[in-house]
């Protein structure tokens, strides 16, 4: 960042809040953090688009703490936050919440996340104290609505972080009940990787005349990431991507595929052909994401296969190699896949095995990236004769039954005395994402955080078009 531009002081935060920042060793704002920051503080709605690791989260917490913190309670209620950041997954929201705690040390604030995933009941307990803040994804925050454990009466700042993606996960109706419950005076803050279609319908029907802030082109790739193609079958992609490993001697890199029985069975082949590596998507329990991540991160671990839901949770420095085993449905996924290497100014390089039935799928991402990715030939590759029949005979084998989920308990009335909503589908919205908590790059630029576990979601069913499903301003 050039040496003109302006550093955290210039931003009229708290003298606590620019401690925290140089205790954490940042020094000058990114672009988005130099447009939102002063927006936010101004009171009014905000609608923000920026990649990942642009350092967007911190765009929005450190604002917000500052406006908390200026403006006390007292008394301040139990379990009565006066903000509410919601996000798509349990990985990004603990990230968001470990953000939270690093800017706000210093300052008299109470921060809490909650997800799903893990016992309600600890976090019925936190919520009989001060809640100044509230991280939540949306269904374990209708889980509390409905037991009545939690009063969003108070919220007087709402943070919807990643909102495309929560879109993409079928989370529009669970934000509308939300919105629901919240009071109609309230300052509304948008952020999503991308301003697409859906964003902006959505953003009509919530916010009120808002800054608009956009720091990059509507679906770009970062500058740095190094981009082609290899066409090839379907059923030899497994050997090239092998023979990619081995022969470019890749000891970090992440591959996506579009299922989780897929990712599944290409981690077990991988490791048949000497190549450690593990699989990590919704079925998955907590900790063995959490664990297979941590061991990718530190090295041990040099291949992690992931369906497209971890494409926004997943936020590792330096990572050299993002591989797209199959092309993603959606073209801005493309983007979002790729945008998990070159980051912080770091070269990276993302490498697609296109099957021909793909490339109509090639088409489009190169459409919307208005630019033809390189074609790239693996000299020296020859598939096996037997790589066709192997395939085959993997995909005849059937996936191992998945446990039986344990009964759902009934759920009391909500606090307003509302009969309670009706019971959910099955299934449970877990997860993933994205950039968010603190760090560095060269620059002292605060970026998105290389410490949280981050994972991947179920894959749900793409609803469309959701947002066209809001009506009416707040």
């Amino acid at each position: 960042m050039n040496d003109n531009s302006p550093d955290f002081t210039s931003l009229g935060l708290a003298a606590p809040l620019l401690a925290a920042i140089a205790e954490a060793g940042y020094t000058r704002p990114t672009p988005i953090q130099i447009q939102a920051i002063p927006e936010v503080l101004a009171g009014g709605d905000l609608l923000a688009a920026a990649q990942t690791g642009t350092g967007k989260t911190a765009a929005f917490t450190l604002p917000i703490l500052h406006v908390l913190a200026g403006n006390p309670i007292h008394p301040h209620p139990p379990g009565r936050p006066r903000c509410l950041i919601l996000a798509p997954t349990r990985e990004l929201a603990a990230q968001v919440a470990e953000s939270v705690r690093t800017y706000g040390q210093h300052l008299p604030l109470a921060a809490m996340v909650m997800f799903g995933g893990v016992s309600i009941n600890p976090q019925i307990t936190a919520l009989k104290k001060r809640v100044d803040l509230l991280v939540a994804t949306p269904g374990r925050l209708l889980d509390h609505a409905r037991q009545g454990s939690i009063d969003l009466s108070g919220v007087e700042i709402l943070v919807l972080d990643e909102a495309d993606r929560m879109l993409d996960m079928g989370f529009i109706q669970d934000i509308r009940k939300i919105l629901a419950l919240l009071p109609k005076k309230r300052q509304n803050l948008l952020f999503s990787a991308t301003f697409s279609d859906e964003i902006r319908t959505l953003a009509n029907g919530l916010l009120v005349d808002p800054a608009r802030v956009e720091v990059a082109p509507r679906n770009t790739a970062a500058e740095k990431v190094e981009q082609c193609v290899y066409v090839v079958g379907q059923k030899q992609k497994r050997e090239l991507l092998a023979w990619l490993i081995h022969e470019r001697q890749w000891f970090q890199a992440l591959v996506f595929t579009r299922t989780k029985h897929g990712a599944n069975k290409l981690a077990e082949y991988l490791c048949r052909h000497d190549i450690e590596a593990a699989a990590i998507h919704g079925n998955k329990s907590q900790s063995a994401r959490t664990r297979a991540l941590a061991q990718f991160k530190d090295g041990a671990l040099p291949v992690l296969v992931a369906t497209d839901i971890a494409a926004r949770g997943l936020d590792i420095e330096q990572l050299p190699q993002v591989v797209n085993f199959e092309l993603p449905n959606v073209s801005e996924d493309y983007v979002h896949r790729i945008g998990r290497t070159g980051r912080a100014g770091a070269a990276g390089h993302a490498i697609s095995l296109v099957a021909p039935e793909e490339l109509k799928l090639l088409a489009a991402i190169e459409r919307l990236m208005r630019r033809k990715i390189a074609r790239a030939e693996a000299e020296g590759f020859t598939p096996s004769a037997s790589a066709e029949t192997a395939y085959d005979n993997d995909l005849r084998r059937e996936p191992p039954p998945r446990r039986p989920r344990p009964a759902r308990q009934s759920v009391a009335p909500s606090r307003d005395g509302h009969a309670p909503a009706a019971a959910r589908r099955a299934g449970t919205r877990s997860a993933n994402r994205h950039d968010s908590a603190p760090r560095h790059d060269n620059g002292g630029n605060i970026r998105g955080n290389t410490r949280a576990n981050t994972a991947d979601a179920t894959n749900t069913r793409r609803a469309a078009p959701r947002a066209a499903l809001f009506s009416g301003k707040r």
